[in-house]
C-alpha cells in the first residue's frame, strides 16, 4: 500500500471513529437527560408531608419572670416544621426550648410567619406579615431549597433574601439565616438528579451567605454543619424523605443555637 492509500485509510477510519464518537456522546446526552427528566417527574408526583393544620404557630416558651425574647420565623416548610406533628418538634419549638434552659434562661414568645413551598421571592410579604404588631427582637430565615430544587438563579433568589434581611435589619432586628440545606442528603430524589439539586442548593448557599453578610445579617451554613450526619442516617428526614424529621430538626437547631443565642444578647444590649 503506498503513502498515499495509507493516508487515505488513516482519515477515513478517524472519521468513523468521530462519528462514533460523536453518535455515542449524543446518544449518552440524551439518555442522561431523559433519566434526569422521568427522576424530576416521579420527584414531582411524589406525596410530601404537607403542614399540620393544628399545629401552634405561636407560643411561649420558658418560665415566667426570665427575660423574654420574641422569636420569628420566615422561609419555606422548614420553618413551619413540616414533617412532624408537635410544636417541640418543629425547628421553632427546638430552639425556643434550647433557649428557655441554657445559660441565660429567656422566656421565649415564638412565632412563624413561613409558608410551605415558599420561595425567596415570597419574603417580601413574610417581612410585612413579621413586622406587624410588637417587633421581633430575632428573626430566622430558612429558604432557599424551592429555589434550588426549581433551579433559579442563585443571583437573583439571593437579592430577594438579602432585600429581606435589609428591611428586617432596618427594623431594628436581628436576622439569622439558615442557608439553603445539603440537597444531595435527600432520599426523595434518586441520583443523578439528587446530585444535580445538591450541586444547585451548594450554589444557592453560597450566594445567599454573600447578599446575607452583605444586608447585615448572620448566617449559619446548614449544608456544611449538618449534611454530613443527614447523609450518613436516613432518621434525619421524615416518612416523604425530603423534610426533615424531629430528628433533622433538632440537629438543625443546635447547629443554629450559637447564631441565635449571640443575635438574642445584641438585642438584649439595645
Amino acid at each position: 500500500m503506498n503513502e498515499r492509500s495509507e493516508r487515505g485509510v488513516t482519515a477515513g477510519l478517524a472519521g468513523r471513529l468521530g462519528r462514533a464518537a460523536a453518535i455515542s456522546l449524543l446518544a449518552g446526552t440524551v439518555g442522561g437527560a431523559a433519566v434526569l427528566a422521568g427522576e424530576a417527574f416521579v420527584a414531582r408526583h411524589r406525596r410530601y408531608a404537607q403542614p399540620e393544620l393544628g399545629l401552634a404557630l405561636r407560643a411561649t416558651i420558658g418560665r415566667a419572670g426570665a427575660p423574654p425574647l420574641r422569636l420569628v420565623l420566615l422561609g419555606d416548610s422548614s420553618a413551619l416544621g413540616v414533617g412532624v406533628d408537635r410544636l417541640d418538634d418543629t425547628i421553632g419549638g427546638q430552639l425556643a426550648n434550647l433557649l428557655a434552659e441554657g445559660p441565660t434562661g429567656r422566656r421565649v414568645h415564638l412565632s412563624s410567619v413561613g409558608v410551605s413551598g415558599s420561595r425567596s421571592t415570597d419574603l417580601a410579604t413574610q417581612v410585612a406579615r413579621a413586622l406587624l404588631g410588637e417587633r421581633p427582637d430575632v428573626a430566622l430565615i430558612l429558604i432557599g431549597a424551592n429555589d434550588a430544587t426549581g433551579l433559579r438563579r442563585p443571583s437573583d433568589a439571593s437579592a430577594y433574601l438579602g432585600a429581606a434581611v435589609h428591611r428586617l435589619r432596618e427594623a431594628r432586628v436581628e436576622v439569622v439565616v439558615g442557608t439553603c440545606p445539603d440537597l444531595g442528603a435527600v432520599r426523595a430524589i434518586a441520583p443523578p438528579l439528587r446530585q444535580v439539586v445538591g450541586w444547585s442548593g451548594r450554589r444557592m448557599a453560597r450566594a445567599q451567605t454573600t447578599a446575607v453578610l452583605d444586608a447585615g445579617g448572620s448566617v449559619v451554613d446548614l449544608a456544611t454543619e449538618t449534611g454530613p450526619v443527614f447523609r450518613a442516617d436516613a432518621g434525619t428526614l421524615c416518612h416523604d424523605g425530603f423534610h426533615p424529621s424531629a430528628d433533622g430538626y433538632r440537629v438543625w437547631a443546635h447547629a443554629l443555637l450559637p447564631a441565635i443565642a449571640a443575635a438574642a444578647t445584641v438585642a438584649t444590649r439595645r
